[in-house]
C-alpha cells in the first residue's frame, strides 16, 4: 500500500524533474505534463493539459505515431519500455527539437490500458554536435579522395 508520503514524494519527484515527463490517456489527450515539460516545450501545464499530443508531434509524423500509440494501446507492450526512441518534436514557438525518451504503458486497476507516460530529454544540442561532426567527416572524405 502506497502511503501519503510516498504518493507525496512522488509527486515531487515527477514535477520537479528536468527531464520532461507526460502521461496521456487512451485517446492521446494529455493528463500530465510536468515542469520539465514546460521547459523543453514551451507550453504551460495549462495550455498542454486536455490537448492531443499533436501539439508536439511534427505533422508528417502523426500517422506514423498514432499507428504506434494504438498498437501499445492494443497490447500494452512496447520496445521503447527499455529502448530509447529518438525523434524530432515540436515547441511552442514553431522551432523543430530533438528529442529522446521512454515510455511506460499505464493499467487500469482492471489490468487494462489506461494511458502512456513518457520521460522525455531534449538532446537537440548533441544531435546538433554530432550533425557538424558527421558533415565535417564528410568533407574530409571527399577531400582526401580527390588527393
Amino acid at each position: 500500500m502506497v502511503s501519503d508520503r510516498d504518493s507525496w514524494l512522488c509527486g515531487q519527484i515527477v514535477e520537479k524533474a528536468q527531464d520532461g515527463v507526460i502521461y496521456s490517456d487512451r485517446e492521446g489527450l494529455i493528463r500530465l505534463w510536468n515542469s520539465g515539460a514546460e521547459r523543453i516545450f514551451g507550453y504551460s501545464t495549462g495550455e498542454a493539459l486536455g490537448q492531443s499530443l499533436d501539439l508536439i508531434i511534427p505533422e508528417p509524423l502523426r500517422a506514423r505515431h498514432w499507428e504506434g500509440y494504438g498498437k501499445v494501446m492494443e497490447t500494452g507492450k512496447s520496445r521503447y519500455e527499455s529502448d530509447l526512441l529518438a525523434v524530432p518534436a515540436l515547441r511552442k514557438d514553431g522551432s523543430r527539437i530533438s528529442i529522446e525518451f521512454t515510455v511506460v504503458p499505464i493499467l487500469d486497476r482492471s489490468g487494462q490500458m489506461d494511458g502512456i507516460a513518457a520521460v522525455i530529454r531534449d538532446v537537440t544540442d548533441r544531435w546538433l554536435r554530432e550533425k557538424a561532426t558527421r558533415q565535417r567527416l564528410a568533407q574530409l572524405e571527399a577531400q582526401c579522395s580527390k588527393e
